[in-house]
């Protein structure tokens, strides 16, 4: 026993599993584990071959039809008395193979559903198959085993019959697809085949990737299709699928030949999220099931040791013995012929990690379960070791009270349940007294009508625009040089936007960081100034900052860089109204905007601010009145070009709104 808890802790004491809900409901089940039975194989190899009997398969169909039987019986929770549901089950294994794709399959051919794999390559996924398989058919027509899938697949939904029936008897090097025009014209199915196929074959031709995929998957309504036929999680698959096809174009991916062969290749790898509330069947890794839990949880063991030498790597790395260098080491793995002791003792060590690690996975999957806990497997043709999952279980309940039942399998050994506390019958809910029932009451009728059309909005007026509403032929100022270009903006532009980067900046730090901040990025930015700008620079803005009656725009509190949208009534009608606030603050009892101005002379007084700059602080205002009630907004605007500090009077924006809603 002490060896097989070995690795699950480093704490030297002895380990003691303590449940959180002791006396609760609930069984462990220890299903037999089957192994591989021999398969006549056929002396033609063209002939098919059945891959049902398989030991993977096999256990998949039982866990199905288990699960099958469970949700058609209306089964009950033992802990919580909530009836089963498919999302109430988990599946874990150890490595995702084979038997994954088997469960997965048997469930949906019985109409359970079932979440994706939740890892997954992209290009592995059957939906991307398909739309690989059209890529290579548009790039070459006569591959003829592209084409075939592509038919089958749900793009066109051709059965096994008509493919055959297509495919079959052609004359040599007739493609399958000369095949296909050849039969188009007396088959209505087919024809329409074809012009669809020779309509994608001229859109590939000048389309990109991501508009050639994504409109085939939305206006041809293959999207659809694949969900109609996949389930829901292949929705997801091709979004994931478009999202690199947007990434190849962006990286410059060009052409659907390079971006099919780095699909292919390089496809990215997928971590789906295992939602419980979809009510679905969640198969994963036991790795990745950390954390989670489920009512119900089947443990599979694949039957494969813990640890296979041939998983090494050929550099091991170690750490040099003592009296060596400094350092971790690298040593070459060769074949057995050429090993060592040294070697040994490295696979050795290896080989305990490995199994240590098998052990503690044992033990998170066991206890993802709260009520029912299911452990079955199976193996090749060799029989298990005495230290794989389903071993160390059942040697661990050797000789506890069990019942038995009836094996899912061909086999003569029963499955052996253990249960400390039995599951109490259900209990019928009671039944409701007639007379306390609450009479129906109608639905208004106007539930049924419909919603009165949403009045449509104009496109959003910014503030700093809104004086073209007054004047018709006024213009929105701009806020570059109208004499410079733009190749050469002159030092006030630039001084401009640095100060308008320093007053944005500099109240993040702390009081005593800013100046040091400041200077070196006046240093760096200002390199090429004219001799003493950049100390006028950094005098005006500590002359801001330290100004005690906008200390609250500057505090630590308050924020830069503020968007903000909403509506106003403007003569009569609903405009939206969207813009950004340089800075704003809070302060227990008013709101403090300040708007940068760059490049602008700045006026004598506050009367001389242009009416453009008052109206565009007024709309800031009226935004930000609902949103702080019981509070005065106050603005100012700061010219950098001087700089100067200039207070706008609440009753110069009034008139300013006033102006503007009877011009």
């Amino acid at each position: 026993l002490e060896t097989v808890r070995k690795g699950l802790t480093h704490d030297p004491e002895s380990i003691e599993h303590k449940p959180i809900r002791v006396g609760a409901p609930g069984y462990v089940e220890l299903w037999p584990t089957i192994g591989e039975t021999a398969v006549e194989q056929p002396e033609d190899w063209r002939a098919s071959i059945d891959h049902a009997s398989t030991p993977a398969v096999r256990v998949a169909e039982a866990i199905a039809a288990t699960i099958e039987n469970w949700i058609r019986s209306g089964d009950i929770i033992e802990g919580n008395g909530k009836k089963l549901t498919a999302g109430a089950i988990m599946v874990l294994v150890r490595k995702r193979g084979s038997f994954v794709h088997a469960l997965s399959r048997s469930l949906k051919e019985r109409h359970i559903p079932v979440a994706g794999a939740d890892r997954l390559r992209l290009q592995d996924h059957i939906a991307v198959k398909d739309l690989l398989a059209l890529g290579h058919f548009v790039l070459q027509p006569e591959d003829d085993l592209s084409l075939a899938a592509l038919l089958k697949s749900p793009v066109f939904g051709l059965s096994e019959d008509a493919l055959f029936a297509l495919a079959a008897g052609r004359e040599k090097r007739i493609s399958l697809f000369g095949r296909l025009k050849a039969q188009a014209g007396a088959d209505k199915t087919l024809s329409q085949i074809l012009a669809q196929l020779l309509a994608w074959r001229a859109e590939a031709d000048f389309k990109p990737v991501f508009e050639f995929y994504a409109t085939i998957l939305a206006r041809d309504k293959v999207h659809g299709r694949m969900i109609a036929r996949l389930g829901h999680e292949a929705g997801e698959i091709l979004d994931e699928f478009l999202g690199f096809c947007l990434d190849g174009e962006r990286t410059g991916l060009q052409g659907l030949e390079a971006f099919l062969a780095t699909l292919e290749r390089a496809g990215p790898e997928i971590k789906r999220e295992m939602d419980q509330t979809r009510d679905e069947v969640r198969i994963m890794t036991v790795h990745a099931a950390k954390g989670l839990e489920a009512p119900i949880v089947f443990l599979v063991d694949g039957g494969s040791a813990p640890f296979s030498r041939s998983h090494l790597p050929r550099l091991i790395p170690f750490t040099p013995p003592q009296r060596g260098w400094h350092g971790n080491g690298y040593l070459w793995r060769a074949g057995s012929r050429t090993s060592n002791t040294f070697l040994g003792q490295l696979e050795t060590d290896a080989a305990r990690k490995a199994e240590e690690e098998y052990r503690r996975l044992l033990y998170v999957g066991m206890t993802r379960a709260e009520d029912r806990l299911i452990i079955c497997g199976y193996h090749g043709k060799r029989a298990p070791g005495d230290m794989t999952w389903h071993s160390i279980v059942r040697h661990a309940l050797a000789g506890a009270n069990c019942g038995e039942r009836a094996s899912p399998f061909d086999t003569e050994e029963p499955v052996y349940r253990y249960c400390v506390t039995p599951p109490s019958p259900p209990q019928k809910p009671e039944a409701a007294d007639e007379g306390a029932r609450i009479p129906a009451v109608p639905m208004p009728e106007r539930l049924g009508e419909h919603l009165p059309p949403a009045e449509g909005l104009p496109r959003p007026l910014a503030p700093s625009g809104a004086s073209v509403l007054i004047e018709e032929n006024s213009e929105i100022p701009i806020r570059s040089s109208p004499v410079l270009s733009d190749a050469t903006p002159s030092f006030a532009l630039e001084r401009g936007t640095v100060m308008h980067r320093l007053l944005q900046v500099l109240p993040q730090l702390a009081t005593g960081e800013r100046s040091a901040a400041a200077q070196r990025y006046l240093s760096r930015v200002g390199a090429k100034w004219p001799d003493g700008e950049r100390r006028k620079a950094l005098d005006a803005i500590f002359r801001i900052l330290d100004d005690e009656r906008f200390a609250a725009l500057f505090a630590g509190n308050s924020r830069a860089e503020v968007s903000i949208m909403g509506t106003l009534t403007i003569r009569g009608k609903e405009r939206a109204i969207s813009g950004k606030i340089d800075r704003l603050g809070v302060t227990d009892d008013r709101i403090l905007i300040l708007d940068y101005k760059t490049n602008r002379v700045p006026p004598s007084s506050p009367a001389e601010v242009p009416e453009t700059y008052v109206l565009q602080m007024a709309l800031y205002r009226e935004l930000l009145k609902p949103l702080y009630p019981g509070k005065s907004v106050e603005a100012a605007l700061l010219f950098t070009e001087a700089p100067d500090l200039i207070p706008v009077p609440a009753a110069t924006m009034d008139d300013a709104l006033a102006r503007l809603n009877t011009s």
